[in-house]
């Protein structure tokens, strides 16, 4: 395999694993505050229709990226007011969520099946995309992918570096301590749903504005399952996430060259590779039992009432 085949082959691998890494990378600060939100496919699903709509209607990709967040943050806004507000389980909520975001953007978005329009386009970044092998496969992408390298280094500054993040983290693993320390833990709890579902949003906007700018039932393809599972299998830790993410867009990648290079296997046990890849290195990587139990929320999907100490 040549130096250009196997850059061919890491740059489709991180346009795959994008969607997966911003959505997941959402769940993941979502759960650090002690919410399990598993509407993330639902959310996603109403993101990409929204941000496809959004797109046509104004001409504007930025517009359609805004609309997808919007979407997104509603989606999850709901699900804040069934779990949070009213103390449903959240298990069951998330369930219902991608469901009812399934169906909805289905319904809503069947007259788009069909359209198409002119995605987001790579921008090279001058001088660092000239460099050898490196410059085109992480300096030669387009307006989203950027941003979700800059939402990785953002995000673990934010969790580990700030104030923000030790708040986030309290309140996931110690809400009741957090709530006598002063901390509005209800408050912090529904801006970070929201600001999941935005991610869950951006994620769909880059399935159908970017990865292939269209709109689809069923587009997302599973990811926002995946994200979940990631999330866990990863440790809540987000440079294993970010591996797990490109690692799901190698295997995608792989196993349609396998299928185009005529390896007699049947399709359809091809396009489980990528599935069965992602989870397999991810359950190694927490194979460590007290690892995990340390690495998991306290509180994780436990509801909190402030009146009850």
């Amino acid at each position: 395999m040549d130096a250009m085949l196997i850059q061919a082959l890491c740059i489709a691998a991180l346009k795959t694993g994008t969607p997966l890494l911003i959505i997941a990378l959402g769940e993941l600060i979502c759960e650090k505050t002690g919410v399990l939100n598993l509407g993330q496919e639902g959310m996603m699903l109403m993101g990409a229709m929204a941000g496809f709509a959004g797109a046509m209607v104004s001409g504007s990709l930025l517009v359609g990226v805004l609309v997808a967040m919007f979407a997104g943050m509603m989606m999850a806004w709901l699900f804040g007011v069934l779990t949070l507000t009213l103390s449903s389980n959240q298990v069951a909520t998330g369930l219902a969520l991608t469901i009812f975001g399934t169906g909805l953007s289905a319904f809503l978005g069947g007259s788009l099946v069909g359209n198409t329009i002119q995605g987001f386009k790579p921008i090279a970044i001058p001088l660092l995309s000239d460099i050898p092998f490196f410059g085109p496969l992480l300096f030669n992408h387009d307006i989203l992918v950027y941003a979700s390298f800059i939402l990785v280094g953002t995000s673990w500054w934010v969790l580990h570096k700030t104030r923000i993040g030790l708040v986030i983290r309290a309140v996931g693993e110690n809400p009741h301590s957090a709530n006598a320390l002063g901390i509005k833990v209800i408050k912090v709890r529904y801006m970070v749903t929201l600001l999941g579902g935005a991610f869950a949003g951006l994620a769909g906007a880059y399935m159908s504005l970017s990865y292939t700018p269209m709109w689809m039932e069923n587009m997302t393809a599973g990811r926002g399952w995946i994200a979940l599972a990631l999330v866990v299998f990863a440790s809540w830790r987000i440079g294993y996430l970010v591996l797990g993410a490109y690692l799901f867009g190698f295997t995608s990648i792989m196993h349609l060259m396998m299928q185009g290079a005529g390896i007699d296997i049947s399709p359809n046990l091809l396009a489980m590779t990528p599935y069965v890849a992602t989870v397999v290195v991810m359950v190694l990587l927490s194979s460590n039992e007290l690892r995990q139990k340390l690495a998991t929320p306290m509180s994780l999907g436990k509801p909190f009432d402030p009146k009850r100490q």
